[in-house]
């Protein structure tokens, strides 16, 4: 039997302070004192306090007042205050390398991204070259008065507790201590799967201002998510937070067998999804690109949309044998996780809705519940550099998960 923990003030100041902040978080709209009170459960005493900390270290404002009222006095709104609070996103992928700066109040301020080609590259020279990318941005937000919450790091690969990157098999990387790097040492940065930072992106309200937009899930509903480029990874999102499994290992749809007797795959199985889905497979059984280094050039997704709408043979048949190795590993694991949405991202989502339906199609044509279980399959909402953009997400999750750690309270 686990051992309790007793509970003090402090821990219950902070905890509430963090479902303050992630209520507003989630809220399309900016929410008032009383507001704020009903949705968390709160007493108004207890916001009113919260509410001041927050305003007295800069994380809030005060709008004006509602305008009109049918009775007592206007309400005054409360919204995230911009300059203060970021996050801070890196990614290293197949394609390049780049950053985030993500504000508190949902607004990117800054980003860059270098398209690089990643065959093979030595991570030595990687892991310097986003250090010296890095180090004017880290300059700009001090000189700014910025505060980085946190910083995390998107790779298309395995990543074990204490920054350990086990393997990234389209890098050719394995065992690396990440921490060795000063750009990671230095940042504190916390190392992630691209997949699954790039799932976290396509939560409202995860730890940044929701956007006012149309979006195609709630803060709190689950979802499959399947990214598409070079490698295929994904990730499963249960009621707004990510599954990661006994190991944090959970989503390598990728590597789930679509054909026993298919092609060798760089993890060592045979017919792995990737090989007919990902990009590099893609590219070449389309015949667009005539070996493995064209395949993942950043200029070949578009040329293959364009000779697939045009009508071309090669890529006609190479977008079909894809297709329907993609549904047969969705719908096998929505069969086995019993989820309703799934969102494709990467390649994919540039094909346009045709291809969608059509995907969408073949997935509830072989759900195992197809006569009560309707299927819905649709592209991500954010779409460019999903996991770094992920990435400033989770660092600024690290504040509104435990903010008092850096707030003043008196």
């Amino acid at each position: 039997m686990p051992v309790s923990r007793s509970i003090n003030q402090d821990d219950l100041r902070n905890h509430n302070m963090s479902v303050v902040l992630s209520t507003m978080a989630r809220s399309r709209v900016p929410l008032s004192r009383a507001a704020l009170a009903k949705q968390t459960g709160l007493t108004k005493a207890t916001l009113s306090l919260l509410s001041d900390i927050l305003l007295k270290n800069r994380v809030i404002r005060q709008l004006e007042p509602a305008a009109v009222v049918s009775y007592g006095r206007p309400s005054t709104p409360l919204a995230f205050r911009p300059g203060r609070w970021v996050g801070l996103g890196m990614q290293i992928n197949t394609d390049g390398f780049g950053y985030t700066v993500l504000d508190i109040d949902g607004t990117v301020t800054a980003s860059e991204w270098r398209d690089r080609p990643m065959g093979d590259v030595d991570p030595d020279e990687i892991f310097a070259e986003l250090d010296a990318m890095m180090r004017p941005v880290e300059e700009r937000l001090a000189a700014d008065g910025a505060v980085v919450t946190g910083c995390e790091l998107a790779l298309p690969g395995l990543v074990a507790d204490g920054n350990r990157l086990l393997v990234a098999r389209n890098f050719g990387w394995r065992d690396i201590d990440l921490n060795r790097y000063a750009v990671v040492s230095r940042l504190g940065a916390v190392a992630d799967n691209e997949a699954t930072l790039a799932a976290i992106a396509q939560i409202p309200g995860f730890a940044a201002q929701r956007s006012s937009d149309d979006w195609p899930i709630g803060p709190s509903d689950s979802f499959v998510y399947v990214s598409t480029d070079v490698g295929i990874g994904g990730a499963y999102v249960r009621e707004g937070q990510i599954v990661r499994g006994d190991h944090g290992f959970a989503g390598e749809i990728g590597h789930m067998c679509v054909d026993v007797h298919g092609a060798l795959c760089r993890c060592g199985r045979h017919g792995c999804l990737e090989m007919f889905a990902g990009r590099r497979a893609v590219m070449l059984s389309s015949g667009l690109a005539s070996d493995a280094a064209t395949a993942v050039d950043a200029g070949m997704p578009a040329r293959l949309i364009e000779a697939w709408h045009a009508g071309d043979t090669g890529a006609a048949l190479a977008v079909e044998n894809a297709l329907a190795a993609l549904a047969a590993a969705i719908a096998s694991t929505v069969n086995v996780v019993d989820v309703s949405n799934v969102m494709v991202g990467g390649l994919w989502s540039g094909f346009g809705d045709d291809l969608r339906a059509d995907l969408e199609r073949r997935v509830q044509s072989q759900i195992l519940a197809r006569d009560a279980v309707k299927v819905r399959l649709m592209f991500p909402p954010v779409t460019e550099h999903p996991a770094m953009y992920g990435a400033a997400v989770m660092g600024l999750h690290r504040f509104t998960g435990d903010p008092m750690r850096f707030l003043e309270s008196a």
